[in-house]
């Protein structure tokens, strides 16, 4: 049920931290996966190191803030590859002032977090499934966080260069929906909707941010990237046949207390 030979994935943001462990998860499992990034030689490089793994792995060039960049992209995935079986949005892009208190945050840059982060998700959505549709099937992945679902704990920040954006809950619990809208949509086309919301993955945080995480977390740990492959293989695959518009929460249990 877990097997994707013969299918044709796409990650963005595929050079970063958690995408670059699904996009290896996916190619595990038999999928050939594009690594779609702004910087195609980044994107190569990481796509070779997968293949050197013997797995089957490219790179693409993709600007996501341009429709237009999006689309040559998809076309010229469909000219190597024949395919679009899966898309995972995985991208994710900081503003200069990430951090910055939400009373001192200008509406330009409110525009401009939303702009690039949902409005981009959004519209890689709408051309992935438009091909996705001719093909009458595929699976679209969107990641989440557990932060687009309940309030940060701004205590386990404390004492720490670390913080949550306001943006950030925004833009995150609009996309759990916006899936939710998009499994509705096209539902009838055969294509299956879902979103993943990761808990805190471990990158090298302040050490008193870690201990404070840990603490609140019922599995004791931040999370692997590795961690959330497993829930990106599962949607991707025919083992979540019947599975759409689902948030599938992979936190260690963060939200379930």
């Amino acid at each position: 049920m877990f097997n994707l030979d013969g299918r044709v994935a796409v990650v963005t943001g595929g050079a970063g931290l958690i995408g670059y462990a699904l996009a290896q998860g996916l190619a595990t499992f038999g999928a050939h996966t594009f690594i779609a990034d702004i910087n195609e030689d980044t994107a190569g490089k990481c796509a070779a190191q997968l293949t050197a793994k013997g797995l089957r792995c490219s790179a693409i060039a993709m600007d996501i803030l341009d429709v237009a960049s999006i689309s040559t992209g998809i076309a010229n995935i469909l000219t190597k590859a024949g395919a679009l079986d899966v898309w995972v949005n995985s991208a994710y892009a900081k503003s200069k002032d990430w951090g910055l208190a939400f009373e001192k945050v200008s509406i330009e840059s409110w525009r401009t977090a939303v702009d690039n982060q949902m409005t981009s998700y959004c519209f890689c959505c709408r051309e992935a499934a438009e091909v996705m549709r001719s093909r009458k099937g595929g699976s679209i992945i969107n990641l989440g966080s557990t932060y687009g679902i309940v309030g940060p704990d701004f205590s386990i920040y404390e004492g720490t260069a670390l913080t949550m954006p306001a943006a950030y809950a925004a833009i995150k619990g609009g996309i759990i929906n916006f899936t939710r809208y998009l499994a509705s949509y096209y539902a009838k086309d055969g294509i299956r909707v879902n979103c993943i919301s990761p808990g805190g993955v471990e990158n090298n945080q302040d050490t008193p941010f870690v201990e404070k995480y840990v603490r609140k977390t019922p599995l004791g740990r931040m999370a692997q990237p590795g961690d959330i492959a497993g829930a990106a293989v599962f949607l991707a695959s025919d083992a979540s046949a019947y599975v759409t518009g689902h948030n599938l929460v992979v936190d260690g249990g963060w939200t379930a207390i």
